[in-house]
């Protein structure tokens, strides 16, 4: 009778990846803790700012995924501190999306101008807030992505 031995596999190193780092820029306490709550469910890490000038500090000492932005904040316009991320080489690759509650005519014009990458206007629906934060990482990364030629 043979005795098989199989040969035991060697344990991988597990690769652990680290939830996506959401920055979430609002001065309505109660709405920052509930997008915070409602995205650490859907297993992101978040950080929030009450204030513009706090929350390009935070940006440009942490690497985020997405920073979510709301236009009027205490100490500054959110379209100012859009613009200032983009052209910031420290933070120029991370997409911004605005939430915001303003109804002027020109929102959208002016929110692109600034270099958002989507605008969704309060009251939102969280899911489309989730699908629309999820495509805007997910794009990024294949930015991020190197090309090669095509080798024929």
């Amino acid at each position: 009778m043979n005795a098989c031995f199989f040969e035991q596999p060697q344990a991988a190193e597990s690769i652990v990846e680290r939830p996506a780092a959401i920055l979430i820029v609002e001065d309505d306490v109660s709405l920052s803790t509930a997008l915070s709550l409602s995205l650490g469910l859907q297993g992101f890490e978040t950080l929030t700012s009450r204030s513009g000038n706090r929350a390009l500090e935070l940006a440009r000492e942490k690497r985020f995924a997405a920073v979510l932005l709301d236009l009027h904040l205490p100490d500054s316009d959110g379209l100012d501190i859009c613009q200032q991320l983009v052209d910031d080489r420290r933070t120029c690759d991370i997409p911004i999306i605005i939430v915001s509650g303003s109804d002027r005519p020109d929102v959208l014009r002016r929110c692109r101008a600034a270099g958002c990458q989507y605008f969704i206007r309060k009251p939102y629906d969280p899911n489309a807030l989730l699908i629309l934060l999820r495509h805007a990482i997910d794009e990024s990364k294949r930015c991020e992505e190197p090309e090669f030629p095509d080798s024929e």
